[in-house]
């Protein structure tokens, strides 16, 4: 009898490697959800993300949420049913996206967060963002020396929701303060979209006409900016700093309309956070050191944007 029950035990044991190896080759579902695939950053941060779920042999769905907390959460409620393995959210609100982050964690699904952060600590398995003050202080260092150092000038910030808008306009304040002679007589919340760059900067130049440049919280807000003052006939004069490190923004610092960009490198931290997914499927950790993790961005322009290539990918 002894002997018999052994005999069973010893068989599970050797059994059991291979069942786990089983489960880990199956992966499984893995949700990535996304803020706006419209928007090139986030289309590259799905791609990619889904791209290396894959890779690692899981099945992968992208959907958005447009910064729809509702729409959020309700895809967090299918991601639950199809009984998601994990979830990589962009999440849509710092504050509230903290419940549907709690409504997967409760799921027993680990989270992990890109590109954006919420505003508590604890919940998801890591939180892997560019380093955007970093960032700010490069572009805006870089603005003044496209634009110079006295004048009038404008800013355009993105989404109040996302505390990467006011951390890289207060990286943006930070540095252009130092120069007591430029002063800035416009800002415009345009939520991250070009549409939006592009009638604020209007309205911003009609109270404004005189002044010197525009320092834009992302690229898609200064490409709108772009526009509307190609429109005016002032882009000569009036000189454009963007951020994110997008194709178009590319493509305006060779055609000489966009100074620089501030790359994000989103490619690589949309990678990092499905494998970081994986470890904790398989380890229950993310092998990193913290849950917050910063990513240094890298500055784009007409002297080294012959290097870009691949969206948001800068070769060294």
């Amino acid at each position: 009898m002894f002997r018999k029950g052994l005999r069973i035990v010893m068989a599970a044991v050797a059994v059991a490697p291979l069942l786990t190896g089983a489960a880990w080759a199956a992966g499984g579902q893995m949700t990535i959800i996304v803020n706006d695939p419209a928007n090139p950053y986030w289309l590259t941060e799905g791609n990619i993300a889904k791209a290396t779920a894959e890779k690692l042999g899981y099945t992968a769905t992208v959907s958005a949420h447009k910064g729809d907390t509702n729409t959020e959460s309700n895809l967090i409620d299918t991601a639950i049913t199809n009984k998601s393995v994990a979830i990589i959210l962009d999440p849509a609100n710092a504050d509230g996206s903290v419940g549907a982050v709690k409504k997967a964690v409760a799921a027993g699904i680990p989270v992990v967060l890109v590109n954006a952060e919420i505003n508590q600590e604890g919940l998801a398995k890591a939180q892997l963002v560019s380093n955007n003050a970093q960032g700010a202080a490069l572009g805006a260092q870089q603005w003044v020396e496209s634009v110079g150092d006295k004048g009038k000038y404008a800013e355009l910030l993105g989404a109040p929701s996302d505390n990467n808008a006011a951390t890289r306009s207060n990286g943006y304040e930070t540095v252009l303060t130092q120069y007591p002679d430029l002063q800035k007589v416009a800002k415009e919340v345009a939520n991250w979209d070009r549409t939006q760059g592009h009638d604020k900067m209007q309205s911003m130049l009609q109270a404004n006409p005189d002044i010197i440049g525009v320092i834009s919280g992302n690229d898609e807000m200064a490409l709108g900016a772009i526009a509307a003052l190609k429109e005016a006939g002032k882009l000569a004069k009036i000189k454009v700093g963007g951020f994110d490190g997008s194709p178009d923004a590319v493509a305006a610092i060779k055609a000489g309309e966009l100074q620089y960009t501030v790359l994000q490198p989103v490619a690589t931290f949309s990678a990092e956070a499905v494998k970081q997914a994986d470890n904790v499927i398989k380890t229950g950790s993310t092998g990193a050191k913290s849950e917050k993790q910063l990513f240094d961005c890298i500055l784009i322009t007409k002297d080294n944007v012959d290097k870009y290539t691949a969206p948001f990918v800068l070769s060294q």
